[in-house]
């Protein structure tokens, strides 16, 4: 396989653990009854608990991005960081533009794109030691 497709590979491959992550959660709480069903708002308390758990998995696909990089994992954790930057910052102009208090309290939108950075990084900075580990 070509260097090119293991770098874009292990961007989306922590993208990919990121998404699924998060909307396995949503969906597993939901039924569970802890979420109420689709088109309910959340509680404040349970807006706390999803960007809890939103930045662990983001932390995740940071760790996944550095561990699938063939070299320089800082770089392609900070092209993921980037990344979820960017959607972070679009789901944010989509909650001022679109829909605003009705789809939850401002900092919650706000939180997504402020810890995608600091999230990817760490989680890079745990499999900068777990490579080192296994070297």
């Amino acid at each position: 396989m070509s260097l090119w497709l293991r770098r874009v590979g292990a961007v989306v491959g922590g993208f990919a653990a990121t998404v699924i992550l998060s909307t396995g959660a949503d969906a597993a709480l939901t039924a569970l009854g802890v979420f109420p069903g689709h088109g309910k708002p959340l509680t404040e308390p349970l807006f706390v608990l999803a960007a809890t758990y939103r930045a662990l998995f983001t932390a995740v696909g940071g760790y996944v991005t550095a561990r699938l990089a063939p070299d320089r994992p800082w770089r392609h954790a900070g092209v993921l960081a980037g990344f979820g930057l960017l959607i972070g910052l679009a789901g944010v102009a989509a909650y001022y533009r679109i829909g605003g208090p009705e789809m939850g309290p401002a900092w919650y939108a706000i939180s997504i794109p402020v810890s995608a950075i600091p999230c990817v990084l760490a989680g890079a900075w745990l499999a900068k030691g777990r490579r080192a580990a296994v070297a």
